[in-house]
């Protein structure tokens, strides 16, 4: 069996039909620490490119060919989607204009002329490879930029978070992000990836809700043309494409149990085979997952594979809700102020305390979201600063809360029945009739009570069950008073 690829290496193919060229090279990029694949022909460097173990990280390409011009051969490689952004040296022993200006336009990245010399070769070569990293840097970094700010705050329970992304960030231990919809999970796996050994390499980001089941093989492994109606070229997978780096799994709570199984084969061996193919390929891979689902209860219902979350939850790692880090509202509220008016070209508006005060208030279900949503909406809609008249209402606000004051009745055509109605019997209120308020907080005291018995008062199991913060619960504790061993 094949060894697994080096990741410190990178990959180049070079083609030309002259043995000496291929050995010189070979052993000049070789010497620097890339790994080689050399062809002879077109046809044999668009098999490899087809068929390799690992991914190709450029080619070097020679314009006098057996088969076909390098130069057709290029044009290939650019029509095929898998290679079509595969970076491309193109050389030769009798260029001409016309060449250079082709093979420019079909998008190599450099031409050079025949006798080769070794330190263009290699400058070359480290250019064209740091570029084709540097586009997709920046092309998660554009992303990550506008996003940046959501993980600000410096409450107990996101300093919680932070220690344990720096401490899991290094190694290349498996991590099981949960927490609801809105919290920052895939903020939270990004920064893991750009603490880790891996950030150079490809982050990429698949959620596992979108693909519908009978694409996910597809999807995660990559495809060969024809390989199902639909597949009209190769394609690499989710996996292949994360090569060296780190695969976020996000939403893996709703991949079926189908798909549970060929993506546990892929974690315990660290091969894989593209749909139609029976070529194994080596990845190494770290995996992130998310959800916003309680797996063990799945695995118990028999929704979730227990081998596939055992393998993914070796670091269980809780993203907070924002009822659980309020301190953090004003914090967040006035940077996603300040991101909207750098993005929209517009003078940030201050906000009154009054707002903030309001914005903490709330219980937030949709978190820092929907936190951001509410901020959006008040800069839009405010004059030149925001007031509390600006704040849109809370949608999940009971609509009972406040009862409006009732109209003077309009004039009855019965006014001794409207009036003897009116002055009938009610009902007293009993003495101990309790407020809304006093009822919720003693069934929650209750309830808090009775979960402690049933955990043995263990207060982190306890937590668990309750979906709370363990030290959200401890305030619970000690504002309701709660004794050990009571009840």
């Amino acid at each position: 069996m094949t060894q697994p690829t080096e990741l410190a290496k990178r990959t180049i193919l070079v083609v030309d039909d002259e043995k000496n060229i291929r050995r010189t090279l070979s052993l000049v990029l070789e010497g620097e620490g890339y790994r080689v694949l050399t062809a002879e022909t077109a046809k044999a460097a668009l098999a490899i490119l087809r068929d390799s173990e690992s991914p190709v990280d450029m080619a070097i390409l020679d314009v006098k060919l057996p088969d076909m011009s390098g130069l057709e051969a290029l044009e290939l490689i650019r029509k095929d989607e898998a290679t079509r952004e595969l970076p491309i040296v193109v050389i030769s022993g009798h260029a001409t204009l016309d060449d250079a200006a082709r093979a420019i336009e079909l998008g190599a990245a450099d031409f050079f002329d025949k006798p080769l010399i070794r330190e263009r070769v290699l400058v070359s070569v480290k250019n064209v490879v740091d570029a084709a990293q540097t586009r997709r840097t920046l092309a998660q970094l554009s992303q990550r930029e506008l996003q940046r700010y959501e993980m600000i705050g410096a409450s107990p329970a996101l300093r919680r978070v932070f220690v344990e992304v720096e401490k899991v960030a290094p190694t290349k231990a498996s991590v099981l992000i949960t927490g609801e919809s809105g919290t920052g999970k895939e903020l939270i796996s990004r920064a893991i990836h750009q603490l880790s050994g891996r950030k150079s390499q490809p982050f990429v980001k698949v959620n596992c809700a979108a693909i519908p089941r009978e694409l996910i093989e597809s999807e995660l492994f990559g495809h060969e043309k024809g390989s199902f109606t639909g597949a009209q070229g190769r394609k690499r997978g989710f996996f292949e494409q994360a090569h060296g780096g780190t695969l976020f799994l996000d939403e893996v709570g709703d991949m079926d149990l189908v798909a549970q199984a060929k993506l546990l084969r892929a974690l315990q061996s660290g091969e894989i085979s593209r749909v139609g193919s029976e070529h194994v390929l080596h990845v190494d891979v770290r995996v992130l997952a998310a959800t916003n689902k309680d797996l063990s209860r799945a695995v118990e219902s028999g929704a979730f594979r227990e081998d596939l979350f055992f393998r993914l939850n070796v670091f269980p790692l809780r993203s907070p809700a924002l009822r659980d880090r309020l301190e953090d509202i004003p914090i967040l509220a006035q940077s996603f102020m300040e991101a909207f008016s750098r993005e929209n070209g517009t003078k940030c508006k201050p906000v009154d305390p009054e707002v903030m005060k309001a914005l903490a208030s709330r219980s937030w279900p949709g978190n820092v979201r929907e936190l951001k949503n509410v901020v959006e909406r008040m800069a839009i809609l405010s004059g030149d600063r925001v007031t509390i008249a600006d704040m849109p209402e809370d949608p999940h606000a009971s609509p009972f809360e406040e009862e409006a004051s009732p109209e003077p009745a309009e004039q009855s055509e019965a006014p001794e029945a409207e009036e003897a109605d009116a002055s009938g019997p009610r009902a007293p209120l009993p003495s101990t009739y309790l407020t809304l308020r006093d009822f919720r907080e003693q069934a929650e005291r209750k309830y808090i009570v009775d979960t402690l018995k049933l955990t043995g008062w263990n207060i982190s199991r306890t937590a668990v069950v309750l979906g709370v913060e363990r030290t959200n619960l401890h305030k619970k504790i000690r504002a309701y008073e709660i004794r050990r061993g009571e009840g």
